[in-house]
């Protein structure tokens, strides 16, 4: 197939727009409710080389019927509206307001109130210069409302002082060129993040006092009354590591008010991590996540509640060590800004389980915990909620041939069955055939400390073959090690299957989904027990479905799932007849010194971390072993490198190492620089890129 017809199977299928967050408001009219659902989307603008933001609204006419409400009827929406500039925005839960923080051409930040009569406030906030840039990432950032909805909460970085005398001017003489900390990949302009109070009557804007200067805060709301504010303030002393992806940071629960006091509400344990907090629409709990400092850099956590009234935490939902078959399998992600039921009872939260994603509710008083997605599961390998309001789920359900689709309903009384209504329906569906595959380790690939864990595979391919003929089948491995691939839409996937390969996403021992057990049993055993478990579901795979063919296979992957494809075309030389890999760790050893998470380097290989480390001669050999690097000299397949010049997670010299081993052998090896890009490779016109060289590198050589 030519690069232009590549490109636009790409262009078709990375085009699919998906929502990221919802918001919603309701009111009576005429004696009957009426619920407005607003969603955010994102799309992909190959063309233009960018990634389109832009608002949808359903109205949704809702039935009361006993003790429960309905969705009666759906309208039909209104037209997309773009989103030009805005970083951050956030609705009000009864008025419907709508804050924007938005990026003019002169690159200042500028703060919009809007209401049904247009813009009502504007705020130059860069003008007023109380502080740095206003932070839109979901790991610290957000606008929280008020209860009465008069004052706006939000983080933003620390103006860096020259001196007392001219706070707004930036250093200089001898403190110019003082190294800044940051909060590593993906968060480079993000070193001291202060909590912002603004006051909608007056448009005074002032910075929060009283934040204990160890901790950095962020993911901030408001407490009942207004006159607190909740915060995590994860610690930065004696130095700071990287945050993105990393769920083990350590951090605790502050409660922090607008006279100065600050309270740490989760005690003083630095062995434990903090994150989420959702407040009752009732006031009087509150629910976070935690999970254990350092070891695997994502995990299961336990759900807490903290009682307002009484003071006291009590858990939840406990960190799931081993699931049952059709059990929830823990919490492995942040909770949306809402997740409460309207009677302050029930939480509501979607989460990782086996190789699927799920919608679970669980009740605070019996802590009874019940599937929401009405084992629809066959029709939709995953469900993300989005938001929750009156009792009113908004859900982003996909499959691996479903784009992502947008549907609601109303979460019932204990016992009862959702009835789901779809909004948004996806332009179509795609004609593969998907399949989830169990597997289970043989009795010399089992980890004797963790014995009889499983895992699993997303099987995905075309539904027709060219004239009869296997398929080739791509092993598409996930980085991490301590993520998933569930059932989802996935682009690469989607566009590889839509060019007639067969794709197999391995979620090996170590992916969420399955349990902490599952997860501490990589810990010590990279290198060897996943690249085992990749090339176990390979062979099932094989053995279970005919049309594959064995002859024709190829590996990708980024990150770990670099790693992996590295280690398996060393290990398994006639094998593989392809490879691409994207920003692969290449060598634990060298890594070490140049990477943000440095923990991770030493606990991978199950050693253990602090902060004052010292690399041994003893320590570097471990890692070393457990590299794909050792391997250099038996590969023989033809090898895609895919690098982020801009990586801080693994450093690009890493992918050099290894073409650098593979040059000198004459294998064949070929190395794409991304001189912009980091560690994802997430710039729309890289991803582009990346998708046609892996697919012309994997039709030359398949």
């Amino acid at each position: 197939m030519e690069p232009n017809a590549i490109t636009a199977i790409y262009a078709e299928i990375s085009g699919q727009p998906t929502p990221v967050a919802a918001g919603l408001t309701e009111q009576l009219v005429g004696g009957e409710g009426v619920c407005t659902v607003t969603s955010e989307w994102s799309q992909n603008h190959l063309v233009g080389g960018s990634r389109l933001r832009y608002l949808q609204q359903w109205t949704l006419l809702v039935q009361h019927k006993e003790d429960r409400k309905t969705v009666r009827t759906v309208l039909p929406p209104g037209p997309c509206a773009p989103l030009q500039g805005e970083l951050v925005c956030s609705l009000s839960p009864v008025r419907g307001l709508r804050a924007v923080v938005r990026e003019t051409a002169g690159s200042h930040q500028v703060l919009e109130i809007w209401d049904s009569q247009g813009l009502r406030k504007s705020l130059d906030l860069t003008a007023l210069n109380k502080h740095g840039r206003v932070y839109d990432d979901a790991q610290f950032g957000g606008l929280s409302w008020s209860g009465c909805e008069t004052r706006l909460l939000y983080v933003a970085e620390r103006i860096r002082s020259g001196s007392p005398e001219s706070p707004g001017k930036p250093p200089s003489g001898k403190d110019r060129s003082v190294y800044r900390e940051d909060w590593g990949e993906g968060f480079s302009s993000k070193s001291l993040p202060v909590l912002c109070v603004v006051e909608l009557e007056t448009g005074n804007v002032s910075v929060m006092q009283g934040v204990p200067p160890h901790v950095s805060p962020g993911q901030a709301l408001w407490a009942p009354g207004s006159q607190a504010v909740f915060f995590v303030g994860w610690s930065h002393e004696p130095f700071r590591l990287g945050l993105k992806f990393c769920s083990n940071r350590r951090s605790a629960l502050f409660l922090l008010g607008l006279d100065g006091h600050c309270e740490c509400l989760s005690g003083e344990d630095v062995s434990v991590s903090v994150s989420s907090p959702r407040l009752s629409p009732d006031g009087t709990g509150l629910v976070y996540l935690q999970g254990r400092v350092f070891g695997p850099h994502n995990q299961c956590v336990s759900l807490h509640q903290y009682d307002l009234q009484s003071k006291k935490t009590s858990i939840l939902l406990d960190v799931v060590n081993r699931p049952n078959a059709g059990e929830c399998a823990g919490i492995y992600e942040t909770l949306p800004s809402s997740c409460w039921s309207a009677d302050s009872q029930r939480v509501v939260f979607s989460s990782a389980c086996r190789n699927r994603k799920d919608l679970f509710v669980i009740d605070r008083r019996t802590k009874t915990l019940a599937f929401l997605s009405n084992n629809q599961s066959e029709v939709y390998g995953s469900w993300k909620l989005l938001a929750i309001q009156k009792d009113l789920m908004v859900v982003c359900c996909s499959s691996p041939h479903t784009p992502p689709t947008l549907r609601v309903g109303f979460l019932p009384p204990a016992g009862g069955a959702v009835e789901w209504h779809t909004l948004h329906h996806p332009a179509g569906t795609f004609d593969f055939h998907w399949t989830v595959l169990d597997v289970t380790p043989p009795t010399e690939e089992d980890n004797t400390q963790y014995s009889g864990l499983d895992f699993g595979a997303v099987l995905v391919k075309p539904r027709d073959r060219f004239h009869g003929d296997k398929i080739p089948l791509v092993v598409f491995i996930h980085g991490g090690p301590h993520s998933q691939f569930p059932a989802e839409w996935n682009t690469t996937t989607a566009g590889l299957v839509k060019l007639g390969f067969a794709v197999l996403m391995v979620n090996y021992r170590g992916s969420t989904g399955f349990g902490q057990d599952s997860i501490l049993s990589l810990i010590g055993r990279i290198g060897d027990q996943d690249v085992k478990d990749v090339q176990r579901a390979v062979a099932t795979a094989l053995q279970r479905d005919a049309a594959l063919d064995a002859q024709r296979l190829a590996v990708i992957g980024g990150s770990h799932g670099g790693f992996l494809s590295c280690h398996l075309v060393g290990q398994y030389p006639d094998v593989y007849r392809a490879c691409a890999a994207r920003n692969p760790v290449v060598n634990a050893a060298t890594l070490l010194g140049t990477s943000d998470i440095v923990d991770w380097r030493y606990s991978s290989v199950g050693l253990l971390y602090s902060y004052d480390q010292i690399p041994t001669a003893e320590a570097l050999a471990v890692m070393l072993e457990r590299s794909p690097i050792i391997h250099a000299a038996q590969i023989q397949t033809p090898v895609l490198l895919m690098i982020g010049a801009k990586d801080r997670r693994v450093s690009p010299h890493q992918g050099l190492e290894l073409y650098r081993a593979l040059k000198s052998r004459d294998s064949p090896v070929r190395l794409l620089w991304f001189p912009e890009d980091g560690h994802s490779l997430g710039r729309v016109d890289t991803q582009a890129d990346c998708f046609l060289n892996t697919a012309l590198w994997l039709q030359q050589h398949l």
